[in-house]
């Protein structure tokens, strides 16, 4: 087996460097002249790299280089360390007026209306924190944290977007959410019992983008009711969006609860909640990061989710 201590003095960050390089180009060639060396000086470098592992990480084959199975592992870890190299550079450069830089990424309405109180705890303690939100659709949240761009996420999502590394991770749930099928106050559903998906599928929709944690909750809703997806006739990332578009007489859509709670539309009354028959499934929104040593700034935002920062054990 080989010992941490020895890893270290054989391998560099610009070796790390050099391994993502071949696997975004695919041959060493085209690697060595990105990185401005020769052919001969990269394959040497792999070759040292690969013995001090003590297995090959790319399979040779006449069309280039392909990982192997333990070079993918290899490969995801350099992309995270050089990841949280840069992130390093930047915390240190403003370690004069805070303690540290927190990325947390969320869908919009989480981070629309759940995330500004946790946010304002972080940013005003008395050492104050910097926050950078990635807000975006989930798959997308998903490969930024497994690519080490993010702390943590605060979303809904299926447990299988994880897989094949879902035990890598670590999820506490933090609340349900429930969602709303809306339509504009002069639609004449308006008030209508037991609407159902049926008859949901002749109307016009405006829905969450294609592949969206909101656009598969509407289609498994139609596709377990038998009856066709419509096809919307607008889409929209934003759930805030999405209402307005529904305010405006544009189509039915389908929100978040609390979206719908936070957004003056309800207030005022130019949208209106449908009495949908079943209704739609919920889902858990969860503070998601990686396993592994404990990273002091998802402690900070355990704190501010007040959540026991000695938790932890997965919770799904």
């Amino acid at each position: 087996m080989i010992e941490p201590d020895y890893l270290i003095a054989k391998l560099r960050f610009r070796h790390l460097r050099l391994l993502t390089e071949i696997q975004s180009r695919g041959s060493l060639r085209a690697a060595a002249q990105a990185l401005s060396l020769t052919q001969p000086a990269l394959s040497k470098a792999l070759t040292e790299i690969e013995s001090a592992f003590g297995f090959a990480l790319f399979t040779r084959t006449t069309r280039g280089l392909t990982p192997t199975g333990q070079g993918e592992v290899v490969l995801s870890g350099a992309t995270r360390l050089l990841a949280e190299l840069t992130h390093l550079r930047a915390e240190a450069m403003t370690a004069h007026r805070f303690t540290a830089k927190i990325r947390i990424g969320a869908p919009p309405f989480v981070a629309q209306t759940y995330l500004p109180d946790v946010i304002a705890k972080l940013v005003r303690q008395e050492a104050p924190v910097r926050v950078h939100l990635q807000e975006d659709r989930v798959p997308a949240l998903i490969s930024a944290l497994k690519r080490g761009e993010l702390d943590a996420l605060i979303t809904t999502f299926p447990l299988q977007m994880l897989e094949p590394d879902a035990d890598a991770f670590r999820y506490i749930n933090l609340f349900e959410v429930q969602f709303a099928v809306v339509a504009d106050a002069d639609h004449p559903l308006v008030g209508s019992r037991n609407v159902d998906w049926a008859c949901l599928s002749r109307e016009q929709w405006v829905m969450p983008a294609q592949g969206s944690m909101g656009r598969k909750l509407i289609e498994e809703c139609f596709t377990h009711a038998g009856v066709p997806v419509p096809l919307p006739v607008i889409e929209s990332t934003s759930p805030t969006t999405s209402l307005q578009f529904v305010a405006a007489g544009l189509g039915i859509g389908i929100v978040p609860d609390v979206t719908l709670i936070h957004h003056s539309a309800l207030a005022t009354g130019s949208v209106r909640q449908l009495h949908v028959v079943p209704e739609p499934h919920s889902s858990v929104v969860a503070l998601i990061f990686r396993d592994g040593p404990i990273n002091p700034r998802v402690a900070l935002l355990k704190e501010a989710l007040a959540l026991d920062t000695r938790a932890c054990r997965t919770q799904v």
